[in-house]
């Protein structure tokens, strides 16, 4: 299996264009807040759902 990266290199000698396209922000990609209120509001769903039938 060869590497991902080739020997020797260094993420300063990347192309220009590379560096271009990686992730300009350093925040992640989701909320933390957004992921824990998604999984409340599937509880209340559920809450309800089993209630109901």
């Amino acid at each position: 299996m060869e590497p991902a990266d080739p020997p020797g290199t260094d993420p300063a000698e990347r192309a220009p264009r590379e560096r271009q396209m990686s992730r300009r922000s350093h925040a992640p990609s989701v909320s933390p807040w957004l992921v824990i209120g998604a999984i409340l509001l599937l509880g209340a769903v559920i809450y309800v759902a089993s209630a109901l039938f």
